[in-house]
Formats: C-alpha cells, sequence, structure tokens
C-alpha cells in the first residue's frame, strides 16, 4: 500500500513539473485598451505580470476606433471599451467569446483646467458664463466620453450656445492634451486623467453631476477563446487587488 502511494505521488510531481501538463504554459496576448483606461491598465498588466509567465501587449485607441479595427480582422485577444454597447455588439455577432462580457470599470466626467484660478466656482457656471474662447471634448460620435460631454452640455441647455466654441479630439486623450497644451481653456474629460499622478498641472477640476449624463459603463469582453493569457487577465480585472487599483484612477467599481 505505501509503495503504491509513493508511486502516486512521484507520478503527480511529474505532471506538475512536465511543462504543459498539470498547469497552463505562459502564454502572450494582444488586448485592445480604451484611451481613458491606458494609464491604469499599464499597471494592472505589470501587476498581473508579475503574479506569473503570461505576457500582454496593449493596443491604445478611441472605443470607436479600435471596434471599427476588430471588425476588420484585427488579432485582439480582448478588447475594454469605454461603452458597454460595442462589446455586447461584438458578442451579439458572433466577434465575441459569449458569457464573457463583464463592466471592469465605471467612469467619471469632469470639468478640467490645467491653469488654476478658471474654475472658481460651479462648473455649470463658469460654462454658462463663457468666458473662455475653447471647450475641448471627445468626439462624441467616436468616445463615450465625448457622448457623455455632449449629454452634460445638453442637460445644462449649453450644447448649442457652446458649439462654436467645441475643440474635438478623436479620443479623450486628445481631448485633455489640448487642455493640458494651453490649447483649450477648459475641457469635459475623464476624472482619470484629471487626477493622474502623470499630470503635472495643478489647475483645477469639477465633478460633473452623474444625473447630466448616461453612467459611462465600461465593458471588456474575450474575443479569442483558446488564449489563456487574455483569458486570465480578465478574471484577474475582477480581483479584489485590480478593483482596487482601478478604483485608485478614479473609476466607480461595483
Amino acid at each position: 500500500m505505501r509503495a503504491a502511494v509513493a508511486i502516486l505521488r512521484r507520478l503527480c510531481m511529474l505532471l506538475l513539473l512536465t511543462p504543459g501538463i498539470g498547469a497552463a504554459q505562459a502564454e502572450t496576448a494582444t488586448i485592445a485598451v480604451a484611451t481613458n483606461f491606458a494609464e491604469a491598465a499599464e499597471d494592472l498588466i505589470a501587476r498581473f505580470e508579475a503574479l506569473n509567465d503570461h505576457r500582454i501587449t496593449l493596443v491604445t485607441g478611441s472605443t470607436g476606433k479600435l471596434f471599427a479595427q476588430i471588425i476588420e480582422g484585427a488579432p485582439f485577444d480582448a478588447f475594454l471599451a469605454a461603452d458597454q454597447a460595442r462589446p455586447a455588439r461584438l458578442e451579439a455577432e458572433g466577434r465575441a467569446v459569449v458569457e464573457t462580457r463583464f463592466t471592469y470599470a465605471e467612469g467619471r466626467l469632469v470639468l478640467w483646467s490645467a491653469t488654476p484660478g478658471v474654475i472658481t466656482s460651479d462648473g455649470a457656471t463658469v460654462l454658462r458664463a463663457g468666458d473662455f474662447a475653447h471647450l475641448a471634448i471627445a468626439n462624441p460620435d467616436l468616445a463615450p466620453y465625448g457622448l457623455a460631454a455632449k449629454q452634460a452640455l445638453q442637460g445644462l441647455g449649453l450644447w448649442e450656445a457652446l458649439r462654436p466654441k467645441l475643440v474635438m479630439g478623436q479620443n479623450i486623450g486628445q481631448a485633455f492634451s489640448m487642455v493640458a497644451t494651453g490649447n483649450a481653456e477648459l475641457g469635459l474629460v475623464a476624472k482619470s486623467y484629471a487626477i493622474s499622478t502623470r499630470n503635472r498641472q495643478s489647475g483645477g477640476l469639477w465633478d460633473v453631476p452623474e444625473a447630466l449624463y448616461d453612467p459611462i459603463r465600461q465593458d471588456a469582453v474575450l474575443l479569442t477563446e483558446t488564449n489563456v493569457a487574455a483569458r486570465d487577465f480578465l478574471a484577474y480585472l475582477k480581483a479584489p487587488e485590480a478593483r482596487a487599483v482601478i478604483a485608485g484612477y478614479g473609476y466607480h467599481v461595483e
């Protein structure tokens, strides 16, 4: 009996030590990530790679452009969008792995200026005063944060009045850069950008009331069923450690 147990133990050890048996082999994955979440994603990927041998390549861009690239056959293994609609559409069209879609973060919109003193009161008052030449937003047709900005301005009754002053970036990163470089005095941008440690501009911000725009629920979805690295990374995003990191970047997590 003891001899049989000893043999069984040796076999188990061999299974664990043999590459590809008893444990998943390390893989690489290419993950498309909405621009607003790029900094948080870089942090999360570094933490994820420290826990295992998987390696992740990050490709960033506006949700609309990344979605178009996926439709055209771009070899992405997972998609972290800035909305829910496009991951849902990919799933419905058979371009994503069913039942892998989930909300990994909920974004927040802020009115931000790189110059201290520009936002001296309630942001709605600043916008209504119109004492500025340019207001930067992301393109509402391409970027969910741009759509949220449009909704907020419409909710304040200012969309038509401020349209001549709007300057648009193709994604929220470009809109933020317009303000950071002084090409626009104000911008309706992702809170994650405004509070980032990489943002060296002190400036000021105003949290846009959430009632003024639809929730910016950001969904992730697996695009390649057989890629273990991508699947494991999406699973990691649900872990308490990852959720805490995401919240630290200015997002709401449930």
